[in-house]
């Protein structure tokens, strides 16, 4: 008999003592629980493997995304995330029941929240591409929030409204400093990149380098000739083509996001051990092209 296969962890919800009551009958658990939904009330939360501060950063989820609270205990949230439906702890504090419907989304890479519409006031936080904001009326060149605080109206557009080019979206992050987990300007990973510029263009990413390579987009033939937008693939990697040349990726080598020939960092990557595993393109890239 074949031994029986669970699913994945990092997008289940599921522990020996808790899980899931969706997860009834597919794994064994103490107890099943429903969850409840929460909204991240802070410009950013860490989304953690274990429920301490020095645990291993996964991913991290942004202003006005929504999570599914399993079990809270000691301060920290055990959660399910509703963008890509990855699982692990965040700091409870972070989160609120009020749930507000967004109205914008900031596609700016960074922008601040103002106690007023004045951009010479103090400001009291700093907002991430593709946080999302609720507005409750315009007021000058800012909106105001549901929940307190001004906004540059231009470093937001309305929900529903896309970049037409994620590769543009991502070559605005170059320089930004490299970070396991990180999902923001101020710190991201290879697969994070990937994630925020095809979440800016409008279309859903799974969060991490291997997900990606078996979701996003369709395989081509190892001897295709690459093509800006190109997903490239090794194993726990991946960056975007900006050319037939050029390869834009966050990386630990440089430490930052980089721009460098493709030929190089392939050559550098092979040295350390790996292959390309595969490239992707994504159906966006190719219907723009029409």
């Amino acid at each position: 008999m074949s031994e029986k296969v669970l699913p994945d962890p990092r997008r289940h919800p599921y522990r020996a003592d808790l899980a899931a009551e969706q997860l009834r009958g597919t794994v064994a658990a103490a107890r099943y629980v429903t969850g409840e939904l929460r909204q991240v009330g802070a410009p950013s939360l860490p989304l953690r493997r274990e429920p301490r501060f020095d645990a291993t950063l996964d991913t991290e989820s942004l202003l006005g995304e929504t999570v599914t609270l399993f079990e809270e205990h000691e301060g920290w949230a055990w959660v399910q995330l509703a963008r890509d439906g990855y699982v692990g702890y965040m700091p409870g504090e972070g989160l609120t029941a009020r749930i507000a419907t967004p109205t914008h989304r900031i596609a700016a890479l960074r922008s601040y929240v103002y106690p007023e519409p004045d951009a010479k006031t103090p400001p009291l936080a700093l907002l991430s591409l593709n946080a999302l904001v609720t507005a409750a009326k315009s007021e000058g060149k800012f909106i105001a929030l549901a929940g307190g605080g001004y906004v540059f109206a231009g470093h937001t557009v309305p929900i529903g409204e896309a970049h037409p080019d994620f590769v543009a979206v991502a070559e605005a992050f170059l320089g930004a400093p490299y970070l396991w987990g990180g999902r923001t300007s101020v710190g991201l990973d290879c697969s994070g990149l990937v994630q925020l510029a095809v979440e800016a263009a409008g279309h859903q990413a799974p969060r991490d380098a291997d997900m990606q390579a078996a979701e996003l987009g369709h395989p081509l033939d190892p001897d295709a000739p690459l093509q800006r937008g190109d997903l490239v693939f090794w194993e726990g990697h991946v960056g975007i083509m900006t050319s037939d040349t050029e390869f834009l990726h966050a990386n630990a080598f440089h430490m930052a996001v980089e721009r460098e020939p493709f030929a190089i960092a392939k050559q550098r990557i092979q040295e350390v051990g790996y292959e390309v595993m595969c490239v992707r393109r994504l159906p966006l890239i190719e219907q723009r092209r029409r």
